[in-house]
């Protein structure tokens, strides 16, 4: 029989200390070709990425999103934020999500995967949804990377709503849609790591 485990109510994670975010300066912004032939170079070394996407967001009914608009990647020591209306980087991009062996490591990948497959035409290889993983350990409901971060670090995951809900689609990203795409990867990636997972 299985066992099943309590993921902590917001309440409980609002009182936790906070998780340790990648700042800008381990955070590298993917707006040209020769920027996303070195993001790919260096994360073609690794053996999982944390993975997420953002999409601008679609406010009326029947509003068909043209997203992702970006793609972060992240290692446990940093995190690549690809812009993917400029076409190397979404061809870089393309690239590296259809690569296997590597496992590509997320939460609530889905829609993420749809929408991949939409835009650059591509079958993402080696994703690993970690609710899948958290489910088969026993957990219930979904965790997200809130409930994961909580459970495994004893840690709150700061998530702002503001940058969640952000134009993503903009040439121009903020330091703190920066901040928020690139720290879902590696968070992510660090979940992963604790987990002991594969693909």
């Amino acid at each position: 029989m299985t066992e099943h485990h309590r993921v902590p109510d917001k309440d409980t994670i609002d009182q936790l200390p906070p998780f340790k975010r990648l700042g800008l300066d381990r955070i590298t912004l993917v707006q040209t070709g020769p920027q996303a032939q070195a993001a790919f170079a260096h994360l073609m070394t690794q053996s999982a990425w944390g993975f997420d996407t953002e999409s601008k967001p679609t406010f009326k009914v029947g509003e068909a999103s043209d997203g992702p608009h970006v793609l972060q990647l992240a290692t446990c020591e940093r995190a690549w934020v690809f812009q993917l209306h400029e076409p190397e980087c979404r061809a870089v991009a393309a690239d590296l999500l259809a690569h296997g062996g590597i496992t590509k490591a997320g939460f609530g990948l889905g829609d993420d995967r749809r929408r991949i497959i939409h835009k650059l035409g591509i079958e993402p290889e080696g994703i690993l949804e970690l609710n899948t993983v958290f489910h088969e350990r026993g957990y219930r409901k979904d965790m997200g990377v809130k409930g994961a971060v909580a459970v495994l670090f004893n840690q709150r995951f700061q998530k702002s709503k503001k940058a969640a809900t952000s134009n993503w689609a903009t040439v121009r990203l903020s330091e703190s849609q920066l901040v928020y795409a690139a720290n879902d990867a590696y968070a992510a990636i660090c979940v992963w790591k604790a987990l002991n997972v594969s693909a």
